[in-house]
């Protein structure tokens, strides 16, 4: 059995428990239970605040998590980031109020700032050689120069909106984020095991996501120029069809590559092109 501790609320959440779904393990999602199993993989979920997930994989009361690169780097937990997860992304930054002339780090010299993540903003001033004053706020932090506490403030930015209805703009990107799968740097090789069999579902789920699955009708002359187009994971399946000279020709491509691939099959003759979904990709 091993242990994965996740986010109790929230969209850290939900993606995590649609991440381990899409791999075929199924986990209890009831908000209200603190320790729950998964009913078709040796596998038991710990829900936590998202600030408690690195700690407690590092002190091995859980043997991975799924956590914002943020609050490892904020925690300084001494775990293993075993692979990025590609979502949850966003970033720490720096924000000024709008009306303010920004002249660069310095800019922040004797001023005071707001913030969740003092290490991460500690680390960067001393980066930087910038003496501010840090002022550590939970929650609601982007109020903090409206209301006098601050002159600015370092905090999460997903799209930008939140720092502009409260009259600020963003100056310093300080830290980019996503979510991590995690590790206990000493997990056992029974439960390394188990770890290699979730990676390997979840290598296979990332990999679906960026796929479309394509086919098409073809005039047989044409297939040298269609494999040209059309690179599959070993090489694309051809089969003859009933009208001669046609043949059917199936391949896997990128999703953010199938326009362009399916406008230059066309000027070399494909016709009935058909566009799947990818539900998995086993290498």
């Amino acid at each position: 059995m091993i242990r994965i501790a996740i986010q109790s609320k929230g969209r850290l959440n939900e993606d995590s428990c649609a991440l381990l779904k899409d791999a075929g393990i199924t986990v209890d999602e009831v908000k209200r239970k603190f320790l729950g199993k998964a009913a078709d993989f040796p596998l038991e979920t710990l829900y936590l605040r998202d600030d408690d997930i690195p700690e407690v994989v590092a002190d091995g009361s859980s043997d991975i998590g799924i956590v914002g690169l943020n609050e490892v780097g904020e925690t300084g937990a001494d775990v293993t980031i075993v692979r990025k997860l590609g979502f949850g992304r966003c970033r720490i930054s720096l924000a000024i109020p709008k009306n303010e002339e920004y002249t660069g780090p310095q800019w922040f010299e004797g001023k005071s700032i707001a913030t969740s993540y003092p290490k991460i903003l500690g680390d960067y001033l001393a980066k930087n050689k910038v003496n501010a004053t840090v002022r550590v706020i939970k929650g609601s932090v982007e109020i903090a120069p409206a209301a006098g506490i601050a002159d600015a403030i370092f905090d999460i930015v997903s799209s930008g909106g939140t720092l502009v209805s409260n009259g600020l703009k963003e100056v310093e990107r300080v830290f980019e984020s996503e979510a991590v799968l995690i590790a206990n740097k000493n997990i056992t090789p029974e439960k390394q095991e188990l770890l290699d069999n979730i990676l390997f579902r979840f290598d296979s789920v990332s990999e679906s996501r960026d796929m479309k699955y394509i086919l098409m009708n073809l005039p047989s002359d044409k297939v040298g120029e269609a494999l040209s187009i059309l690179p599959a994971m070993r090489s694309p399946t051809v089969m003859p069809l009933a009208a001669e000279g046609w043949c059917s020709l199936h391949s896997v491509v990128k999703a953010e590559d199938l326009w362009d691939k399916i406008m230059q099959l066309k000027k070399i003759g494909a016709e009935g092109i058909l566009v799947l979904n990818v539900d998995k990709v086993i290498a």
